[in-house]
């Protein structure tokens, strides 16, 4: 938690971008979900947002979490939970903001009914996923050298619609954008992966140690994508609104 933030610049670019979806509406909650909060960095602006709020910074981290209160101690509240099965009271909640946790939820009907469940009628929830594009240079790199899944595979826009519409009470819509972070070596992009802890949860992922000659051979594969003297690294982000009526 304490090195996170460090090298969390996509993370920042794409939870500010998500504050921007919160212009267009003109309420003034009660409450506020942080969902995923991770180390409180979004606590902040929301609660300059919404100073009436009471504000709930939620991660299924405990170290986030612990990281998070020390980091924003006055008028925040704090939960160490799970996104998919919340302990909150139905209805409880007005607004929920919540920046690339999505994707790492394995069902994500639990976690949309979920959503349905704990807002209030007229409540919205902002939220952003990483889709099945990211790192679709890494991707192929390892490609190049064996057959594992060594990068994780996210779920598409469209089967967060269709999760929804089997949930009666809310609409949701999705957009797509892409960011793309650049880097002096590959090395520098996978020790990023590693402090930020998004380690590889796919099914087909290698058991064993990655071999010498193996990485050396993805390294080399990157290699070729460098573009004016930079590594690039996609991410597909996918922006939701979710809406109950």
């Amino acid at each position: 938690a304490s090195a996170y933030d460090s090298v969390a610049q996509l993370q920042r670019r794409v939870g500010e971008r998500l504050l921007t979806y919160l212009d267009a509406w003109p309420g003034e909650p009660a409450s506020v979900l942080d969902l995923g909060c991770g180390t409180g960095y979004f606590c902040t602006p929301l609660r300059e947002r919404y100073p009436q709020a009471q504000y709930l910074g939620l991660d299924l981290a405990s170290g986030m979490v612990n990281y998070a209160r020390k980091r924003c101690s006055q008028g925040a509240n704090w939960l160490v939970a799970d996104a998919e099965s919340l302990p909150l009271a139905s209805e409880s909640v007005a607004l929920v903001f919540s920046s690339l946790a999505v994707q790492w939820c394995a069902r994500p009907e639990h976690m949309l009914a979920e959503l349905a469940r704990v807002l209030s009628p007229g409540g919205l929830c902002v939220f952003t996923s990483l889709g099945p594009a990211t790192l679709n240079e890494l991707r192929s790199a390892w490609a190049a050298v064996d057959a594992h899944q060594h990068v994780n595979t996210f779920l598409p826009g469209s089967m967060l619609l269709t999760a929804a519409e089997r949930i009666p009470g809310i609409e949701l819509t999705v957009e797509e954008q892409v960011f793309r972070m650049e880097y002096t070596r590959v090395r520098d992009l996978l020790d990023e992966l590693k402090t930020l802890g998004a380690h590889n949860m796919n099914r087909s992922r290698p058991t064993g140690l990655t071999s010498r000659r193996a990485l050396q051979g993805m390294l080399q594969a990157y290699e070729a994508k460098r573009s004016q003297g930079v590594l690039p690294a996609t991410y597909q982000v996918i922006f939701g609104v979710l809406k109950k009526s």
